[in-house]
């Protein structure tokens, strides 16, 4: 897992490359929190177009940082899942909080 990040405009676009599983959801983790510690920012738009599998262990992740950056309002929005994400954002109501944008 690979975790790119960078802030244009007072957006913070993160780049999540690779298997969110119960094997990168710490670093991810951890890697996010840092990243999301830096007060540069007004929002968060999560890139997942490298993003090549997510479980439920990875779904925990982002609900986490959702509910992190909520305390501070600052909202999450999610671009270009993959099919496979598309699918369980859909299913699990994660668009509900975490908007897809286009």
């Amino acid at each position: 897992m690979q975790v790119k990040s960078r802030v244009h405009d007072g957006v913070l676009y993160v780049l999540l490359c690779g298997e969110l599983d119960e094997h990168s959801a710490t670093y991810t983790r951890i890697t996010l929190d840092e990243m999301f510690d830096k007060p540069n920012f007004k929002k968060i738009i999560i890139d997942l177009s490298e993003l090549d599998f997510m479980d439920s262990t990875g779904i925990g992740v982002l609900i986490g940082r959702y509910k992190r950056m909520k305390d501070k309002d600052i909202p999450i929005y999610i671009a270009n899942p993959s099919a496979h994400a598309e699918k369980i954002f859909k299913i699990t109501g994660l668009y509900d909080i975490m908007p897809k944008i286009v």
